[in-house]
């Protein structure tokens, strides 16, 4: 199904999930340090929510899991602040003109970084609503990885600056964080996005409508580019929500 959007056109039919499904299961990624999801039937004395038990008519479970530690999700700048913020306030149109980048992680001492000359480099003067930061080497691992104290890499703050004043929204990308996993709380790259000064007493020019997505994963077989990008959450009133960014391809 071809929809036209500006001057492009778009095959609905065939979209492109960047998203890592939640799941139970040792396969399921996980940071921060937390156990994996839990997902299991409701149980009211003898009664089991799960129709394979013979003592239900439907599958009725409990689900108990971490938007930030488990999986793709989506967040607003109420991730830092003292005042609560809402993603679900905050993300109110779903469709944006994005651009796929693979960057080559770069080392720094004993970190791997994101550094402002790769993405200037790879935008190439462009400045889409969205980007979408793909890191190599790019693994099928990281669907799984278990993040927790490997130290990942993460984006510099002169990075996160830059993409801040070049206007772009909404940033993509396939780690964990976009900072460093011990950082004495100083989340540099979180604030440098958002243009937090003060996470106590929220500046007027801080980006309200603007999004972090981690934990995606985009096949090797995308290619770097323009895409249309549907960003779509679970209407979770939390400074995050699980999150299923959704590609196609523009065809021009």
């Amino acid at each position: 199904m071809l929809a036209k959007i500006n001057n492009f056109e778009v095959d609905l039919s065939k979209p492109i999930d960047i998203s890592i499904s939640l799941s139970n299961t040792d396969e399921n990624p996980i940071a921060w340090y937390i156990e994996k999801p839990v997902i299991e039937p409701v149980v009211f004395g003898d009664w089991i929510g799960k129709v394979s038990e013979g003592k239900s008519s439907t599958n009725f479970n409990n689900i108990f899991f971490n938007p930030h530690g488990h999986g793709t999700h989506t967040e607003c700048l109420g991730h830092i602040t003292n005042d609560f913020y809402s993603i679900n306030q905050s993300l109110k149109q779903f469709f944006f003109m994005a651009e796929l980048i693979s960057v080559q992680l770069e080392s720094q001492k004993d970190d791997l970084v994101i550094t402002k000359n790769q993405i200037e480099n790879a935008l190439k003067g462009s400045s889409p609503e969205a980007i979408i930061i793909r890191t190599l080497p790019n693994n099928s691992d990281k669907v799984s990885k278990k993040y927790s104290h490997t130290n990942p890499p993460y984006l510099s703050e002169e990075a996160a600056i830059f993409i801040c004043e070049s206007g772009i929204q909404h940033l993509l990308i396939d780690l964990p964080s976009v900072d460093k996993e011990h950082d004495e709380g100083k989340l540099l790259a979180h604030k440098a996005f958002w243009n937090v000064k003060n996470v106590i007493q929220l500046n007027d020019d801080a980006r309200i409508n603007s999004t972090i997505t981690e934990m995606i994963f985009v096949n090797n077989e995308v290619k770097d580019g323009s895409y249309l990008l549907n960003l779509q959450i679970a209407s979770f009133e939390n400074d995050a929500s699980p999150s299923k960014p959704i590609l196609f391809e523009i065809k021009k």
